[in-house]
């Protein structure tokens, strides 16, 4: 019995190694990552006309799939670069380039014209909502570059590796099911923000995608310097 007290009180002292601070900012960064407002821009366009059954229907499915390829690729980063023998410094620099060009995009862009709705009457909600609207080329090297260097990070913050792989998966998870949410209640919020709401939120988050992806470039040359 004090043996099993001991481990549980470990877990707790290794747990709380992971602030609350640390916690809240990375759940912050990968729910703005996902890109909420500009997907429920193009979610409001692509649902115009739909009703709210079929229309919620569709968010759910769209949050799903999301969270899928999210924790798909967060959990095999790893194993992705070892397999491909791609060096993580030169990725990041790749990846932020991707990422600062999704942004760039975002804050110079308008709102999305209707689009995506496929004339063939196809589900939308995994090609192009989830992939590569929501999880685009940019969040899908951001999420690699995670995944490949849980094992520095965890050793920076003195946690145990494990208990940090699992934090940060269950943020990528409940970032997911922001993005879900979001479309969920689309309707609500697109009448709060209004068109220009949306599309300044929109901007803001592109701004922030940009500054993201500046410090993940910079990693990855300060990395090649070192």
């Amino acid at each position: 019995m004090v043996y099993y007290l001991s481990n549980v009180n470990v877990f707790i002292k290794r747990f709380s190694a992971m602030s609350a601070a640390y916690i809240i900012g990375l759940l912050i960064k990968l729910f703005l990552l996902l890109t909420p407002f500009f997907i429920l821009s193009v979610f409001v366009t692509t649902c115009d006309g739909m009703e709210s059954k079929p229309r919620r229907s569709l968010a759910l499915r769209t949050g799903f799939a999301v969270i899928c390829a999210s924790v798909i690729i967060y959990m095999f980063g790893k194993i992705i670069f070892e397999c491909l023998g791609i060096s993580l410094n030169a990725f990041r620099i790749g990846a932020g380039l991707v990422l600062m060009l999704n942004g760039i995009d975002m804050v110079r862009s308008s709102l999305p014209k209707n689009r995506l709705n496929d004339e063939n009457g196809s589900d939308p909600a995994v090609v192009p909502l989830a992939i590569p609207t929501t999880v685009g080329p940019g969040t899908i090297g951001t999420l690699l570059v995670m995944g490949a260097t849980v094992v520095e990070r965890a050793a920076e913050v003195g946690c145990s590796r494990w208990i940090f792989f699992s934090a940060e998966l269950g943020m990528v998870i409940v970032a997911g099911l922001g993005i879900c949410a979001t479309l969920y209640y689309s309707d609500a919020l697109n009448r709060l923000l209004k068109d220009k709401g949306v599309r300044i939120l929109s901007k803001l988050t592109g701004m922030y995608i940009v500054a993201l992806a500046a410090q993940i470039i910079f990693d990855g040359i300060n990395g090649f310097l070192k």
